[in-house]
Parts: C-alpha cells; structure tokens; sequence
C-alpha cells in the first residue's frame, strides 16, 4: 500500500462522497468550461477502452470531484438533467466576480433567509449554485 498525500484517511463509518457524474453532450466543450470558466483542476482525462473517455476534475479546494463519461452504461444519464450541485464558497460576490471575470453567466446573488445563492449552468443545461452561510465561515 501507497501513501497517497492528497487522499485522506477514510474513518470507520464514514460515507466519503468524492464522486459526482455530471451528464454532457459534448465533453471537449464540458471540460473546457469547468477549467477555463469555473477553475476546475484536471484530475484525469483517459481513454481506458475504445469508446470510452473518462475526465475528472475537482472545484478548488474540495474534497469531492465531477466526471465527465462517455461509453460506461452505468454512468449513462440524459443530458443536462443533473440539478442543484451547490458550490460553497466563503464570500459569493467575490466568488461570483471572479467566474464572471472568466466568462460564466451567473444569476444574481439571492438571500434565502441568511443563506446567500447565485445560480448558473454548464453549457449542457445541469445547475450550479454558489452557496455562501455566514456562519461556517472562520
């Protein structure tokens, strides 16, 4: 067994969400938006088999990533129908200035009783929200 730096220990009894498909048509177009617009890190872009493609890519600082599929039926999703992912960020309007700056649409920020939102979605249609709760914030 490896020492893997950047994979922390898994406890007993928990339930580590680190993966998360996110349905595309395009994924060249896909991963370029989640790069170059949202700041995403390229984790892995592999061809395992003919006719199928894997990339991953991680939003700054999280623990849990996206992967973008294409030939693996178990990961065989319609289009644009992933809803709600929520980005959690400790200011949403710098959050939200800075993926403008980079040339994503995002909505205006929204106060829903002391939990601040701003909406968007990838070129394919699936929704994004920043998320900003003031009192996680150190």
């Amino acid at each position: 067994m490896t020492d893997t730096p950047s994979a922390p220990p898994v406890p007993p009894g928990t339930f580590l969400l680190e993966l998360v498909p996110v349905p595309v048509s395009d994924i060249d177009r896909a991963k370029e938006f989640y790069t170059e617009r949202l700041g995403f890190h390229l984790d892995v872009d592999v061809r395992p088999a003919d006719g199928v493609r894997i990339v991953q890519l991680t939003p700054p600082g999280s623990a849990c990533s996206i992967t973008l599929t294409t030939g693996l039926a178990s990961l065989d999703m319609p289009v644009g129908t992933l809803r709600g992912l929520h980005l959690v960020v400790a200011d949403i309007e710098e959050a939200r200035a800075a993926l403008i700056a980079r040339g994503a649409e995002v909505g205006p920020v929204e106060d829903m009783g002391g939990v601040f939102y701003a909406a968007f979605s990838d070129p394919d249609g699936n929704t994004w929200t920043l998320q900003h709760m003031p009192w996680r914030m150190g």
